[in-house]
């Protein structure tokens, strides 16, 4: 399933849960206790299923869980994925580059309008980004624009 991410059994438990609620398939899991938020990366396609009809599934888990509940749809292309990350935000254009010190960094243009949903209320959405883009594409840093 995840090359090299090792799931601690609190994520387990909340996979199994998620799983079992919204009958979609989660790829990881990642407890954000300073945020009080769970982030599933959900199976491609799976993504609607998650959610569930205005929200259904979401909020049964938010309820169960005490904590708020995001869903990102898992894609194996960097573009795709940090555009399923930042949506429903609009992203135009991404370029990774490649800094002296051997880091990389994308630059992610956001449209205008869409900005303050893609950082999110104190960050969060872009600090969720940039966690998830380290995790799966070794991706050192998300810098919007």
């Amino acid at each position: 399933m995840l090359t090299g991410i090792k799931l601690t059994g609190d994520e387990m438990r909340y996979i199994a849960l998620f799983e079992s609620i919204t009958g979609a398939i989660a790829k990881d899991c990642i407890i954000d206790n300073k945020l009080n938020r769970i982030v599933f990366v959900v199976k491609p396609g799976n993504i609607g299923l998650a959610v569930g009809k205005q929200g259904v599934h979401v909020k049964a888990l938010r309820r169960m869980i005490g904590k708020d509940v995001e869903l990102v749809e898992y894609a194996d292309n960097l573009n795709t994925f940090i555009k399923h990350a930042f949506a429903p935000a609009k992203v135009n254009e991404l370029r990774v580059t490649d800094r002296p010190d051997g880091k990389k960094m994308v630059v992610v243009i956001i449209e205008s309008k869409d900005k303050g949903i893609a950082i999110g209320k104190n960050g969060k959405n872009a600090e969720k980004t940039r966690f998830l883009v380290k995790r799966y594409f070794n991706i050192d840093n998300v810098v919007i624009r």
